[in-house]
Parts: C-alpha cells; sequence; structure tokens
C-alpha cells in the first residue's frame, strides 16, 4: 500500500527539530483533521506519546508520524511540507482532495 502522506525534506527535518525538543514521552507526531475553519476541515498536528491502535503509521525520511484513522481518508496522496518566510513558518499540505481552501488557509474542504 502507498503511503498515505509523504513528507518533504523541510517537512522531515522541521519534525526532527520538532521531536529533539519535545518532552522524552513524546514518540511521533500526530496528524489530524478536525471540523472547523472557514471552508469545514482544518488539519490539526500534535506530538504523540503513544501509538493509538487505529493509528496509520508513516514512517519517512527517518521520521514517524501517526495519522488518525478518521484523517486517512482526508489526506490520502497528501505532501506534507514546511515552509519558512518572513514573518512565519508553517506546515503546508498539499492536498490533491481538497476542493475548496479558505483564503487564511487555515481549513479546507473535500468533496
Amino acid at each position: 500500500m502507498s503511503q498515505i502522506i509523504k513528507l518533504s525534506d523541510n517537512a522531515a527535518s522541521r519534525i526532527k527539530d520538532i521531536m529533539s525538543n519535545a518532552q522524552k514521552d513524546a514518540i511521533g507526531v500526530r496528524v489530524s483533521v478536525k471540523s472547523g475553519g472557514c471552508a469545514g476541515m482544518s488539519y490539526v498536528m500534535e506530538y504523540s506519546k503513544e501509538i493509538n491502535p487505529n493509528d496509520e503509521v508513516v514512517e519517512d525520511k527517518g521520521v514517524k508520524v501517526f495519522i488518525d484513522p478518521a484523517a486517512v481518508l482526508y489526506l490520502l496522496g497528501t505532501e506534507m511540507d514546511y515552509k519558512k518566510e518572513e514573518f512565519s513558518s508553517s506546515f503546508v499540505f498539499n492536498n490533491p482532495n481538497e476542493t475548496e481552501r479558505c483564503g487564511c488557509g487555515e481549513s479546507f474542504k473535500v468533496d
């Protein structure tokens, strides 16, 4: 089975940075989606302290990302990137399934 998401080099190295500064009991980062934002869904990233039995685990470029089972359908084929800009830096999800994205880039919709 192909990976649900791919990590860009920037995203992988940023996750490594984050994990090196994380609390000792964090084992990776978890990506999920929640309802909210102007387009209907938004991405959520947080530290993961344990593997939930239904999590999908993506290992790419030396880092582990746990995908919430409810998010899998929304994330198939997505590339996770990390962009540094002058005033902000953030993880960016390049998701081919999106049909709509709000102007602020915080939320998206999948039909």
